[in-house]
């Protein structure tokens, strides 16, 4: 319909045939979106059957308002601050040109009852995504138009790169991390694809029929963040009052169970399908957690301490016990 003002403004005289095939779309889209204009935001429009299209009987500034709530425009206001994660990205300019038409569409002015709400909101995020626009439109792309697509892929502990023939099925963000489900032809099966690691990708392959099974959300219902696996495994952790605090504040996981411990302690359960991501997490808390189950996370985590502390060696930490010792003196 914004398309269609601008069209009817600058007197191109558009019509549905016209219209729909430049959008796309049927010609009995546009006449119901003409229909909508008239009939139901009070548009001065008709038709003229020697230029074979419509325009505004009268001048028209602008389009109808679109009437938004205080709420809804605080939930703007925010969105609008989200975006700011992605300022010095290749993502930043196409961001701020949709939020930009959304934003032309609201009221020539708005009055919010509290004064304003720019200095109210921000975001900061850590370890902005490195990400490649080219390589994401195309992608996108083909999981829209159900095409195989072909790129090289160095997996995380790879050495080198390989080529990979993929079905590309869906696109997730998790931490601001951009993954590829799709169908791996070569190894017969469903993988995730991080898109940082993929290079010279080309959406030439044949069409194929995405699956009505496939559940993104199923994919990854077992998962602590984006990796699958085979298999259920019962993961328990303890944490002290001090972090229990801080695990309390977040859904970690659709299965978690909290426990309440005596001394403001807590104990964190979830059924996992993976351990790695897990025991990454686990150890991000130091010493205020202790994994309880399974042996193998317990085990894991246990080599991994020990490595770190051969790295700092027994002077460092000797004299940090040392430091903490005279602070509580």
């Amino acid at each position: 319909m914004m398309r269609l003002h601008e069209e009817l403004r600058e007197g191109r005289f558009p019509n549905c045939r016209r219209l729909g095939r430049e959008l796309e779309v049927a010609p009995k889209t546009i006449q119901r979106d003409i229909d909508f204009m008239r009939d139901q935001l009070g548009l001065p429009l008709a038709y003229d059957a020697e230029r074979y299209g419509y325009y505004y009987t009268e001048p028209v500034s602008a389009f109808p308002s679109v009437q938004v709530s205080e709420g809804e425009l605080v939930a703007l206001l925010v969105a609008q601050k989200a975006l700011g994660q992605y300022r010095g990205t290749v993502f930043e300019k196409p961001l701020a040109s949709a939020f930009r038409k959304l934003a032309d569409s609201l009221p020539e002015e708005v009055s919010l009852a509290s004064g304003s709400w720019e200095g109210l909101f921000s975001f900061k995020s850590l370890g902005a995504p490195v990400a490649d626009l080219e390589l994401f439109s195309l992608l996108s792309g083909a999981v829209r138009r159900c095409c195989g697509v072909r790129f090289e892929y160095r997996k995380l502990r790879g050495e080198a790169f390989e080529e990979r023939r993929v079905r590309p099925y869906h696109l997730t963000c998790v931490d601001n991390q951009w993954y590829l489900f799709g169908f791996d032809e070569e190894r017969a099966g469903l993988r995730t694809f991080a898109l940082p690691r993929m290079k010279n990708l080309r959406a030439d392959g044949p069409p194929f029929e995405r699956p009505k099974d496939f559940s993104p959300s199923d994919y990854l219902s077992d998962s602590f963040g984006i990796f699958s696996g085979r298999g259920r495994q019962e993961v328990g952790v303890r944490f002290d009052s001090f972090a229990g605090r801080l695990v309390r504040e977040r859904v970690w996981h659709r299965s978690q169970k909290l426990k309440d411990l005596r001394g403001g302690g807590l104990e964190l359960s979830m059924t996992l399908g993976s351990l790695p991501e897990v025991e990454r997490w686990v150890l991000s808390w130091g010493r205020h957690a202790q994994v309880l189950r399974p042996a193998a996370l317990r085990e894991s985590v246990a080599a991994a301490v020990a490595e770190m502390a051969a790295t700092y060696g027994p002077g460092p930490l000797k004299a940090a016990r040392r430091r903490k010792a005279r602070g509580k003196g």
